[in-house]
């Protein structure tokens, strides 16, 4: 009989239930205390260690020597092998038996020749099922194998999450035995934790708060945790309350298993290999046994790397891949920045990133999927809808600590007018564990209540992979406020990467034009379509020959340096410009020459009073985030470089280049030597520069202030370009105050303006009338030798009048990053050959390439860069028969067929907009 109802204070009543579910104080009354039965020691373990990383059949045929619980092994990056022999005992017959086994580092179980089953302390999974219900003709002796890997799912930092690794860590293992898992206490468990959990975090202005306190109060009386028969009406109680049904009105919650694996992070590459075998093998088992859960994978790349090393597992991810329970997402090779790629770039990795879903598992991805990227190019819009995606989920925006961004789900707007359906899951995190607090977090923070009630929940163990549990999946299934659903819904690149990317696409886009013409030249060439695939996955993974007709121009005689007065300053001057530099290489003056005169102040580019190309170093110390945060506070401690090591001296004098020299005192540890370079009849004054950079936590930019004044700045990003504000008037201006653009940025009045091109920088500002160019960082988490070392780069000033439109900046700025080859000539009389030309000045034709599956094929890219509308021709001599419009996954369009007319073709387009043309060659 039920014993008195007596009043309850809330407080005591919840501390009551939460003691019972944990128990540390009377672990007599303790129900996680019950979790597992009888134990086990296991028959044998030994193991070996290898620096390598190699595969099962390889690793079994080793040497292995007696291992036992306690054992430390390592050092950080090694694996260590374990044999593990056991035999269940007769008289569990009938229960369900695991493989305990705890340690440090990340483990993989291999049951016959097969990886089975991840096990990582951090991810929360400890135990292997050997058998859920032993039955007495099974086996139960058997062998299984166990991969450690010397690391954790974050590396292996010294101190902290993002530290530098610590060489020399060892692992040790704690325990590895078997054991009876009680599975009706671990419901039992659940259920609790899920009463209490909506119980505190409902509140006490809700009334089903009070009704989950209650049942869960009326639970511990019934509960007998010494009698597993009292445990049935138990979890009936729970049960009923766990199924009572909420209005249609109620927001519905789409929770999706998700492992975000980072490709490259705080362990080497081919250690991420090994976390997807590890993390996906886990979730195939989860859906072995949880019919309703589906797990969401997005990255291309990574599906290659299991295909090529676990091929058993990715045979099992297929066929659940085709009940529509393992779903590939994203539609690109990897999850890659939104900010360094060139829209090329960007374009490779939606094309491998599609063609690989497409022939591996039958259909293209309709979302983009980027929830752990850093930045957002307004042109991403129009290369999703070009690649057949029209939805897009992402994550870090909504992370910003000065800004709250005030959607959950929008239609975000390209620069082009393009247009996807997007969402931020309001749970705000992309690796929830399924917990009442989370859900609840998801439903409360939708900002766009009233006109969306669904969104998503990513949850499992992410960024260092792990993926989703049995726990996880066992709290949603009680959830129903709200009211969670397994759905497929779907609305530290440093310094010499930079430079390493741009030059890789450089070099890419050279060798795709140069095999497109000889394809057109020899029908003997083999186009190295499989060599040069490989060569953009690899870009892609770690995120233009010039064929427009530009001119040259005739040389003339008054390019040069010569040396004024005893200050030791010099004058440069081609015709063109004109530069006045003082002793430490600092611009005083850049005018354009106009009319002949050299006195035509209104065309002066630097303010009154100050320098241009003027070093400055800031203290570079962030809150947390060594490698990817820059805070603002960081402008407050600007120092210029003022320190003169060798003082300006000619190097160059003429007719086709002048020339002068100087180098620079950052600390006593680091130096800056520049070569300012003036090319006859060149625009702009070019700034060759090299750093022997030895500091920490600085930052060394460089500034150009100018006789400029605008409300706006220009930047490039890709396929075009966008402006932003110069001032700091809302938090929103003042959070832009270091922002990314490509090769050039420009600040122009009407009239007149000055721009700022660069061969590998990204990062860049305009406040007022100060444009600046960041050059180097020194962080030392997690990589303490990050950019140390000696770095080379380029960047010019180019003054003009007019728009940068009709300056020609963006030409200008190819051809800086894009420098003419040259290559022996057979003759001395050469003719004069031009493969295309563009008649348009707004319009770039960007890519030339082999088309993917026509080998008499190529595709021609071309933006409209401007931001006009404009029709314009495209000329060729190559032997074309047939032109056809395609997307950017190079689909023909059979109803859209260009004619050939005598100038060509006739291509129109809308602001920024991005076509592709596949050219049908004669043979």
């Amino acid at each position: 009989m039920a014993g008195p109802q007596v009043l309850k204070h809330r407080r005591t009543t919840l501390e009551r239930a939460e003691k019972f579910l944990s128990g540390p104080g009377f672990p007599d009354c303790s129900l996680r205390g019950r979790l597992f039965g009888g134990t086990c020691p296991l028959v044998s373990l030994s193991c070996f260690q290898t620096p390598q990383r190699i595969p099962y059949d390889e690793a079994v045929r080793q040497e292995f020597r007696p291992a036992k619980v306690g054992d430390s092994f390592g050092p950080t990056w090694w694996t260590c092998w374990f044999k593990v022999e056991l035999s269940i005992p007769r008289e569990w017959v009938g229960k369900e038996v695991h493989l305990l086994w705890e340690s440090d580092g990340e483990g993989m179980v291999w049951r016959d020749a097969q990886p089975v089953q991840g096990l990582t302390k951090e991810g929360e999974k400890t135990s292997y099922i050997l058998t859920d219900n032993l039955k007495e003709a099974e086996p139960h002796s058997l062998t299984v194998y166990v991969e450690v890997a010397c690391n954790g799912l974050f590396g292996a930092g010294k101190g902290s999450l993002i530290a530098p690794p610590d060489p020399d860590k060892k692992f040790t293992l704690h325990k590895a035995e078997l054991v009876v898992f009680n599975r009706d206490v671990h419901e039992l468990l659940v259920d609790f934790e899920i009463l209490v959990d909506m119980a505190k975090f409902l509140g006490e202005e809700n009334q089903r708060s009070f009704q989950m306190l209650y049942v869960a109060n009326q639970m511990v009386n019934l509960l007998d945790v010494t009698d597993s028969s009292t445990f049935p009406a138990v979890r009936h109680r729970a049960s009923s309350i766990f199924r009572q049904k909420n209005g249609e009105s109620q927001h519905t919650i789409h929770a999706m298993g998700h492992c975000h694996i980072d490709s490259a992070w705080l362990w080497p590459y081919e250690e991420s290999i090994r976390k997807c075998a590890r993390s996906w093998v886990t979730v195939v088992r989860l859906m072995e046994k949880n019919p309703e859960f589906t797990f969401v994978c997005s990255q291309a790349q990574q599906f290659e790397w299991v295909r090529n090393w676990y091929p058993g597992l990715y045979a099992q991810i297929q066929d659940y891949a085709k009940e529509g329970r393992f779903i590939p997402v994203g539609g690109t090779w990897v999850e890659m920045d939104g900010n360094l790629p060139s829209g090329e770039s960007m374009v490779r990795q939606f094309l491998q990133g599609q063609r690989f879903f497409q022939q591996q598992f039958g259909k293209l991805c309709l979302e983009f999927w980027l929830p752990d990227t850093f930045g957002y190019s307004a042109q991403l819009p129009q290369l999703m809808r070009g690649c057949g995606i029209r939805w897009f989920l992402t994550q870090k925006l909504s992370w910003s600590l000065v800004n709250t961004f005030p959607h959950s789900t929008f239609f975000w707007e390209g620069i082009d007018g393009s247009q996807v359906l997007t969402h931020f899951p309001p749970g705000n995190s992309y690796d929830l564990k399924g917990r009442v607090e989370e859900m609840l977090k998801t439903m409360n923070n939708n900002k766009d209540k009233g006109r969306v009630n669904h969104s998503a929940a990513l949850f499992g163990f992410g960024d260092g992979g792990g993926g989703p549990t049995q726990k996880m999946l066992d709290r949603l299934k009680r959830m129903t406020i709200p009211p969670p659903q397994h759905s497929s819904w779907f609305l530290f690149l440093w310094d010499q990467i930079k430079k390493g990317n741009r030059e890789c696409e450089r070099i890419l886009h050279d060798a795709e034009v140069l095999s497109s013409f000889a394809l057109t030249q020899k029908n003997t060439f083999q186009y190295p379509s499989i060599k040069l695939q490989h060569l953009w996955r690899n870009l892609n993974l770690l995120l233009v020959l010039n064929t427009l007709p530009w001119e040259r121009t005739e040389v003339i005689s008054r390019t040069g340096a010569k040396t004024l007065g005893a200050d030791g300053s010099v004058t440069m001057e081609n015709g063109v410009i004109a530069a006045h530099l003082d002793s430490m290489g600092r611009v005083m003056s850049l005018y354009l020459v106009h009319s002949g005169r050299y006195d035509d102040y209104s065309l002066e580019s630097v303010q009154d009073g100050h320098c241009a190309n003027q070093f400055v170093i800031f203290d570079d110390v962030p809150l947390y985030w060594d490698a990817w945060d820059v805070m603002d506070y960081h402008l407050e401690t600007r120092k210029p470089v003022t320190t003169l090591l060798k003082p300006l001296a000619i190097v160059l004098t003429g007719s086709l280049r002048g020339s002068v020299k100087f180098s620079l005192q950052i600390s006593e540890r680091s130096v800056i030597t520049q070569e300012v370079i003036l090319d006859a009849m060149c625009p702009y004054l070019r700034f060759l520069t090299q750093v022997d950079w030895n500091e920490a936590h600085r930052f060394l930019k460089v500034e150009f202030p100018l006789r400029v004044r605008s409300m706006n700045a220009t930047y490039e990003i890709q396929f075009g370009h966008l402006q932003r504000p110069t001032h700091w008037n809302t938090s929103w201006d003042w959070a832009r105050f270091e922002v990314w653009t490509h090769k050039w940025m420009d600040l122009s009045e009407h009239g007149f303006g000055v721009a700022l091109l660069n061969d590998c920088k990204y990062g860049a500002s305009v406040h007022k009338n100060v444009m600046s160019l960041s050059l180097l960082r020194a962080p030392k988490s997690p990589d303490a030798t990050a950019d140390i070392g000696p770095h080379e780069f380029t960047y010019a000033m180019m003054p003009h009048k007019g728009s940068f439109h009709e300056a020609g900046v963006i030409h200008y700025a190819y051809n800086l990053n894009f420098p003419l080859h040259t290559v022996p000539a057979v003759s001395a009389q050469c003719p004069a050959w031009s493969a295309f030309s563009v008649h348009s000045p707004a319009v770039v034709l960007e890519t030339v390439k082999q088309a993917e599956d026509r080998l008499d094929g190529l595709v021609v890219r071309l933006y409209e860069s401007h931001g006009s509308t404009v029709v314009t021709w495209l000329q060729t001599s190559l032997p074309v028969k047939e032109a056809i419009n395609c997307d950017l996954l190079e689909r023909p369009d059979p109803s859209s067929h260009l004619p050939l007319e005598e100038h060509g073709l006739k291509l129109s387009f809308t602001p920024f907009q991005v076509r592709s043309v596949l050219l049908i060659l004669r043979q």
